[in-house]
Parts: C-alpha cells; sequence; structure tokens
C-alpha cells in the first residue's frame, strides 16, 4: 500500500532535520512542497534527487486529484511544508484527510515545529496549552476571537506575520489583559530572538516588526478575575483623586492589575456616573 508521508523540515537551521526524513525524502517517488524553491534548496544540500512538484493554498484544489491519482497507483508521496511539520495551519492537512478518505496510508515523519520549540523556551508556565494558529486578518475578527479567551486559564499560542504583529498585540492587550508574553522570532535563525515581557512591554519592543513570529501568551489566573477588579476599582479611584485623566489612568490599572483594557475603562465610566 502507498504512503502518504507528512515530513517535517527545518524552521530555519538546515541543520535540524532528522535521518529519517532524510531517507524518506531520498525513497519516495513525489515531494509535494508548498514551496519549491526552498525544499530544492535543502534538497540539493543533502544531495537528493526526488521529483517535486508544488502543492500550497492557492492550488491544493487543482493539485490534489493528481497526488491521490499518484497514491492509488502505488506511489508513495511526502509532504512537505515551507518549514516545519505539515498538517498543521497549512495545506498538508487538507491532502492528509483526503488521503484517508480514500483509505490510503498517512504516516508523520517528526521533527521541527515553531509551536513546540516556541513553548519550550518561552518561559510561561505550560500545564497545557491552547493553539490559535494564524489569527484573523480584520481586527474586529481578531478581537472576536481573543474576547471569549479573557478567563482562559490555558496558555495561549499564536502565530503571526511581521506586518499583523503589532495590531495582534494590541488586541490581545485589549480583550485579554497585560499578561505575560514569549514573542518569538526567527526560531534556529542567524537573527533569532525571544522577547519575554507583558503584552505592553512587547508592543514597546517591536516598533518595525520583521521576520517570522510565534507568540506564547500567559493563561489567565484561576479566581483573578474578582480580586482584580477589586483592586481596579481602587486604583481607579485614587488616580481620579490625584486628577490624572482616564487615558493614562486605564493604561496604569491595565499594567497593574492585567485586566483588559475595555472592562478597565468600563470601570472607569461606572465611576464618573
Amino acid at each position: 500500500m502507498a504512503v502518504l508521508y507528512l515530513v517535517a523540515t527545518p524552521i530555519g537551521n538546515i541543520e535540524d532535520i532528522t535521518l529519517r526524513a532524510l531517507r524518506v525524502l531520498g525513497e519516495v517517488d513525489l515531494i509535494a512542497a508548498e514551496d519549491t524553491r526552498t525544499t530544492r534548496k535543502l534538497l540539493s544540500h543533502y544531495d537528493i534527487h526526488t521529483g517535486i512538484t508544488s502543492y500550497h493554498e492557492h492550488n491544493r484544489f487543482a493539485k490534489q486529484p493528481a497526488l491521490l491519482s499518484a497514491l492509488a497507483e502505488g506511489k508513495d508521496v511526502a509532504v512537505v511544508t515551507d518549514a516545519g511539520t505539515p498538517g498543521v495551519s497549512d495545506p498538508g492537512g487538507d491532502l492528509a484527510r483526503a488521503a484517508l478518505d480514500e483509505g490510503h496510508r498517512v504516516s508523520p515523519v517528526p521533527g521541527p515545529s515553531a509551536i513546540t520549540a516556541a513553548l519550550a523556551v518561552s518561559g510561561v508556565s505550560i500545564g497545557q496549552f491552547l493553539y490559535l494558529g494564524f489569527l484573523p486578518r480584520r481586527g474586529p475578527d481578531r478581537r472576536r476571537l481573543l474576547r471569549p479567551l479573557a478567563d482562559e486559564e490555558r496558555a495561549i499560542v499564536l502565530l503571526e506575520t511581521p506586518h499583523r504583529l503589532r495590531a495582534g498585540l494590541t488586541d490581545a492587550l485589549e480583550t485579554l489583559g497585560d499578561r505575560r508574553v514569549s514573542v518569538c522570532r526567527e526560531l534556529t535563525k542567524v537573527h533569532e530572538e525571544v522577547f519575554r515581557g507583558t503584552l505592553s512591554e512587547a508592543l514597546d519592543h517591536f516598533h518595525q516588526p520583521r521576520g517570522e513570529f510565534t507568540l506564547v501568551i500567559e493563561g489567565g489566573r484561576r479566581g483573578r478575575r474578582a480580586g482584580d477588579v477589586g483592586q481596579a476599582r481602587e486604583l481607579i479611584e485614587r488616580a481620579r483623586a490625584e486628577g490624572i485623566g482616564a487615558t493614562e489612568s486605564v493604561r496604569r490599572v491595565v499594567r497593574e492589575t492585567g485586566l483588559p483594557r475595555r472592562e478597565v475603562y468600563r470601570l472607569w465610566v461606572e465611576g464618573v456616573g
């Protein structure tokens, strides 16, 4: 029976690939690659000459029948993403499900993953975590996704592009409060950076983001809300007595309590009334 292999490839450092992955890539009949240029560099580096075809977000529906036909003919196929493990936040998962539906064997070839690498170096307490993938492009959609997670006690892991990083951090700060976060940039690459701090500090740090980002946001504390709301009210009253305006008061209280900015602003307005 032919096999569809989901082969993990380096997320940056070309040396981060397993011996089994190299063997499988050399033995299969065809490699379906999200980015053929990146994959060709990898294959050339390890002197692998297997045939390669593109399979990505924009051609997956057109290419899927041919790949399934290859499996039906008894040909082994390897799927590789641009970097990391296929099937998570990339079109490799669609092909795997289609192959399973047609009765083909699907086998993982484990290896590098930006998600587990970021979790390992985050410095955030990890018991359980919630993976969100890439946040929606539009601000209202991002906030709609994040808002129900204000009381989420698990760590939150997400991916972000450089041109949306600041918007994502801003919306996370507004909806989740000023939690601790680890922002991992260009993991395993020459310019690798792991920033550890709060969401507001991350906003201050990343003015012109470049590279690929994986974020690990600290989970909420059990029983935090009631106590922090009371503390927030006290801090608001103190700020008002000192003549501090709404914007600066809200900023300080968010930083102190970790409550979402929207909720602190609501408490300020209630106090005014």
